[in-house]
């Protein structure tokens, strides 16, 4: 399996991995047992709201190779766009099922926190024999980016032979530090789980399961780290703007043309072009969910042509959420090789489809 086998759907301009807790624990062992790099990120809502004004962050999460639901409003956009995500996977959540593991032990190396936290986390992990030993902590305190990626700091992390590497710098400083220094790290597992540490060392309490399952969750944080009602006040503001600017009209026009999308839905095509210097995606009709395996090959030879690709959407009726994330996935791809991806044909639909859900900024 590779990027293009994955159940990925686009919400808002992110790739969202359709994945429950079981699936994403195990997808974790198996880069673990082969030392395969797996950058796991966890969006909520504030993920969501930060990604649609900073292109450098967003550009972190599609640069991901598992991005799961951290947040029950990401869960209920899913269902209320038909989207099969069916329940959070909260990174503290993975962490916990990680330490209730004792048989199946790994190991973890926690890079950021306050002052101190980190080192208590640690000991406090390993003084209760679980299924995670911490191997090594830092706490780099409130440097540069490249403050916080001297030789020496990377060497330290991969000398202690983590599995798991957990960063807590805060969102967007962590995710950047994630994408400036993947290269050079060791540990199979990363990813920024900022309360984890704080979770760990009993520094915070997390909320009851009951809690977490109604989704309010965010409550109880406030409750803990009262500073952070900002925050939530600013992503309330803004989830409820997308709701009624872009989710709800969208929802509402797929229930008008639903039945004729449905009819169309043998009428798609995807053609692809590699004999200029350039690739090109030619679609056509209508791309409903599940995507078929003939389309994901055909944006996987697209992948690996070594060149720029070029999306040419000007015959598209209506592009699947599915559709939209498995080009997300070329994306990342593309850029992983240096090349780029942009929509240079499209019709007042379409153009209309992108700005909703989130993708725009691919016209050229």
């Amino acid at each position: 399996m590779d990027d293009f086998d994955r159940e990925v759907y686009c919400i808002a301009g992110l790739p969202f991995d359709a994945v429950n807790m079981e699936q994403t624990m195990a997808h974790m062992r198996n880069a673990i047992l082969q030392e395969t790099k797996c950058f796991l990120t966890t969006p909520n809502l504030n993920f969501l709201a930060l990604a649609q004004q900073d292109a450098a962050f967003r550009q972190s999460v599609v640069a991901s190779d598992l991005v799961i639901a951290d947040g029950m409003p990401i869960v209920w956009l899913a269902k209320f766009l038909g989207i099969p995500i069916r329940e959070r996977v909260a990174g503290s959540s993975l962490f916990e099922a990680f330490r209730k593991e004792p048989r199946r032990k790994i190991t973890a190396y926690f890079f950021g926190g306050p002052d101190g936290v980190a080192e208590a986390a640690s000991k406090r992990i390993n003084e209760s024999s679980g299924g995670v030993e911490c191997v090594g902590y830092y706490s780099p305190g409130f440097g540069t980016l490249d403050e916080m990626s001297s030789p020496a700091i990377i060497d330290a992390i991969n000398a202690s032979k983590a599995d798991f590497l957990v960063v807590a710098l805060g969102a967007k400083k962590g995710q950047a530090w994630i994408m400036k220094n993947l290269p050079l790290l060791k540990p199979p597992l990363v990813s920024h789980l900022g309360a984890v540490v704080n979770f760990e060392a009993d520094r915070l309490k997390r909320a009851p399961v009951w809690v977490q399952n109604i989704g309010l969750e965010w409550l109880w944080r406030i409750k803990e780290e009262p500073n952070l009602w900002k925050r939530y006040w600013g992503d309330g503001l803004f989830f409820l703007q997308l709701i009624l600017t872009r989710i709800l009209p969208h929802r509402l026009w797929l229930a008008v043309n639903a039945k004729r999308l449905s009819h169309a839905a043998g009428e798609s095509g995807l053609v692809l072009d590699n004999e200029r210097d350039i690739c090109t995606l030619q679609v056509s009709g209508t791309i409903l969910d599940p995507v078929d395996a003939g389309i994901r090959d055909k944006l996987r030879a697209a992948s690996l042509a070594g060149k720029p690709v070029e999306l040419d959407l000007s015959q598209a009726d209506y592009l699947s959420p599915g559709f939209l994330g498995l080009i997300l996935v070329l994306k990342k791809q593309l850029d992983q090789r240096g090349e780029r991806i942009n929509v240079v044909r499209y019709n007042p639909v379409v153009e209309k489809l992108l700005a909703t859900c989130g993708i725009a900024y691919l016209i050229r």
